[in-house]
C-alpha cells in the first residue's frame, strides 16, 4: 500500500471499513481509536470523518461484526484523552497568540 492509497483510506474510511474489519479484525478498533483521538486531540486534523465512524462503526456494531461495548470504551477514551491533549497544547502555546503580534490574527477578536 503506498502513500496514496493509505490516504485515501485515512480521508474515506467509512467506505473501506466493512472491507477493513473482513481483513484485519481487532485492528480495527485501533485504527478507529487513532481517528477520534487525532480528530478531537490535534489541532491540525480536524478533517478527519469521525462523526461519520460512529454511525458506521454503530451499524456494523449492530450487524453483529463488532463488539459494541469494545467500541465504545474505546471511543470515549480515545475522545476524552483527545481531548485532553488539545487541552494542554492549547494551554502550552495558547498564551504567545495573545502576546505576540501575528499579522493574521485579529488581536481585538481575541478579546
Amino acid at each position: 500500500m503506498d502513500f496514496m492509497q493509505f490516504l485515501d483510506l485515512i480521508l474515506h474510511v467509512d467506505k473501506y471499513l466493512g472491507t477493513v474489519i473482513a481483513q484485519y479484525g481487532t485492528m480495527v478498533y485501533i485504527v478507529l481509536f487513532a481517528i477520534v483521538f487525532c480528530e478531537t486531540g490535534l489541532v491540525v486534523v480536524p478533517f478527519l470523518p469521525g462523526d461519520t465512524l460512529l454511525f458506521i462503526g454503530g451499524a456494523f456494531c449492530a450487524s453483529g461484526a463488532m463488539n459494541v461495548w469494545i467500541l465504545i470504551a474505546l471511543l470515549i477514551t480515545a475522545a476524552v484523552t483527545g481531548n485532553t491533549l488539545n487541552y494542554w497544547i492549547g494551554s502550552l502555546i495558547g498564551h504567545k497568540v495573545f502576546t505576540h503580534n501575528y499579522r493574521w490574527l485579529d488581536q481585538a477578536a481575541l478579546r
